[in-house]
């Protein structure tokens, strides 16, 4: 779970967890009848992405997309197109950046929570890199772009999009990261270890609980000063992190990460006693064995130690913030996390793309 406490959402009234309670977070939903029949329209839309061709992802997304769809994606997208700008802002300039563009999804799953229907999938955007893509220049080599979509639906049509872009680790990749480096992993993380992430079926409602529940329980404890959350994780767990944050496998390793991470920004939760609105969960769910979370933005806190390099600015920032888990005997196993890095360091007042270390760039002949 974001173990960025990024997933600290939902909090009442937005303090610091500790010695407080959060009992009154609504709890996970979970994959429902309905969830099972949107997955199957979703997959069949992703369909589109095989035969390498923007035009047939165009016709497919035309089909599925509400006229009013309201999509939103990472920096320097933000605010999308109404309707169209999932293929227009998202998809097109990746499928020209990245020549014999192949998607690649490890992870589909669907959900209910709080009465709105929800699909989600995770994976990676791969292709020779030969034109630019949102300002990133490119290295004429493969590329690898891991992408995470969060997709409200509403009698068969998505409403509302949150696409999640690995930016920073993109530019991590390219050796153009003009910041302090992570202590983690930077690299290709891997799909489901069971390759079982790609759900089509309807799920055993009691095993979506099963896993919802403990995952839920797991985020009520982050930002605990006694990493009350341990006891939740498998020993062998990974932490597939953000671009800019890293990966870390076992719990010790993780929480050598989690805790500076946690004290680098205070006061933790929704923001609400500054006033501010909106932020926490659009969805949360478990379905099998898994469960995803997505909020625009998650969480909120204010940055009172060094991140990256960049002194404190005492400046309450925003993150937008997703997460996938996979659970195994009764523990959390594997999880995938991701965050708008990009989007929160414009907060801070740094631009990533006008900073790219291009003084030795690898141009495409």
């Amino acid at each position: 779970g974001h173990v960025l406490p990024t997933s600290n959402r939902e909090w009442p009234n937005g303090r610091s967890s500790e010695g407080m309670s959060r009992e009154n977070r609504p709890e996970m939903g979970i994959a429902t009848e309905q969830s099972a029949k949107n997955k199957g329209l979703y997959l069949s839309f992703l369909e589109s992405f095989d035969t390498g061709r923007l035009q047939a992802v165009e016709t497919a997304a035309a089909a599925i997309f509400a006229r009013n769809a309201q999509i939103n994606a990472s920096h320097p997208i933000n605010e999308a197109t109404d309707g169209t700008g999932y293929v227009d802002d998202v998809i097109a300039p990746i499928m020209v950046a990245f020549e014999g563009c192949t998607r690649q999804n490890y992870i589909v799953l669907g959900g209910e929570y709080l009465g709105t229907e929800w699909v989600t999938s995770t994976g990676y955007f791969h292709g020779y890199f030969s034109k630019p893509l949102y300002g990133i220049p490119p290295n004429g080599k493969l590329a690898f772009l891991r992408f995470g979509e969060f997709h409200r639906v509403e009698g068969g049509k998505i409403v509302e999009s949150q696409v999640f872009l690995g930016l920073a680790e993109l530019i991590i990749a390219l050796g153009l990261w003009p910041l302090s480096p992570s202590q983690g992993y930077e690299g290709l993380v891997v799909g489901p270890a069971t390759h079982d992430g790609i759900n089509a079926a309807p799920s055993d409602a009691k095993r979506s609980r099963a896993s919802a529940d403990l995952v839920e329980g797991m985020l009520k404890k982050l930002t605990s000063e006694n990493e009350a959350w341990r006891p939740d994780w498998h020993k062998r767990m990974v932490w597939y992190g953000p671009g800019g944050l890293g990966s870390y496998a076992t719990i010790d390793a993780f929480a050598a990460f989690q805790r500076p991470f946690e004290l680098t920004f205070e006061g933790w939760g929704d923001g609400s006693e500054s006033g501010i609105k909106g932020v926490g969960a659009a969805c949360k769910a478990g379905d099998g064995d898994y469960a995803f979370l997505s909020g625009w933005p998650m969480i909120t806190g204010i940055h009172v130690k060094p991140f990256l390099g960049i002194e404190p600015t005492g400046k309450r920032v925003f993150m937008r913030d997703c997460d996938w888990w996979r659970c195994e005997d009764g523990k959390i196993i594997e999880n995938w996390c991701m965050l708008d890095i990009p989007h929160l360091l414009m907060q801070l007042g740094y631009d990533v793309f006008s900073n790219l270390n291009t003084k030795n760039p690898v141009t495409a002949k």
